[in-house]
């Protein structure tokens, strides 16, 4: 707080600086969201998020019912806006749906309405979801109430497979031996930490050094020797309940459970 001289005033009515800092958590949060939910077909975006919730695509080589088909995409998608869904039609006719399927699903979309002429006689249409392909056929009615109803199920059900995909790759970790074999199956390493900063230095450089004549790549390049090198991620505010072991990197006496990891 000293170079812009920002101030606040203390409980007592003192002149206080405040720390500030900076953790880039924005860049970060997307990186991760990109990774943990995309897949080999492109981007896959939570609904809470996507910058687009809907793409509304007609389907019909033929003129005379296509022009009707589109007019009723659009009507759908003034429904949709009403509802509060960001939602966009794809009626650009020098691309085929096929193309366009391909094209929204790299731009990670979360729902896809198809209306193909099938469709369109049923007053119906096909919703598609991104994260899992899951198809169902809605009636026109209701397709407002079904497709905010299925973006808040996706929502919850990413997070829930997120979620237990973390909680099965997190291990409890109280002995060293155990500790750089996690590491090296891409384990988060829950473990009890003296909290010294000269130790964490000391768990970075042996983990590195274990890792390394593991996978037989001693001497490699420093690039290798970063990425294998455990490091410090968090000390979580939700600490497990119980004595706390003593450290496993030292014996010494634990003051928290810290969370490890390795850089990739």
């Amino acid at each position: 707080g000293l170079t812009p001289k920002i101030e606040y005033e203390g409980s007592k009515g003192e002149k206080a600086i405040p720390w500030q800092n900076s953790w880039g958590l924005t860049t970060r949060t997307i990186g991760v969201m990109v990774m943990v939910h995309s897949d080999n077909q492109g981007l896959v975006l939570p609904p809470r998020v996507a910058p687009l919730q809907v793409v509304i695509i007609p389907i019909n080589l033929k003129k005379e019912l296509y022009d009707a088909q589109v007019a009723t995409c659009h009507e759908i998608a003034k429904s949709l806006e009403a509802a509060g869904v960001r939602v966009r039609v794809d009626d650009r006719d020098n691309y085929n749906p096929g193309w366009k399927y391909n094209y929204w699903e790299l731009k990670g979309i979360p729902l896809r309405v198809e209306l193909g002429p099938k469709d369109y006689e049923k007053q119906q249409v096909r919703l598609v979801r991104r994260d899992n392909n899951e198809k169902a056929d809605v009636p026109w009615s209701i397709v407002s109430q079904h497709v905010a109803l299925t973006l808040v199920k996706m929502q919850h059900e990413m997070l829930a497979k997120a979620t237990a995909e973390r909680d099965a790759n997190l291990c409890r970790v109280t002995k060293w031996e155990q500790f750089v074999p996690a590491l090296a199956l891409g384990k988060l390493c829950l473990t009890p930490f003296c909290d010294e900063l000269e130790e964490e230095e000391n768990v970075k450089t042996r983990s590195k050094a274990e890792a390394l004549a593991m996978s037989g790549e001693e001497g490699e390049d420093e690039r290798c020797a970063t990425s294998v090198a455990a490091k410090t991620l968090c000390i979580p505010y939700d600490q497990p309940p119980g004595p706390l072991p003593p450290c496993f990197a030292t014996g010494k006496p634990a003051k928290a459970w810290v969370l490890w990891g390795r850089s990739y």
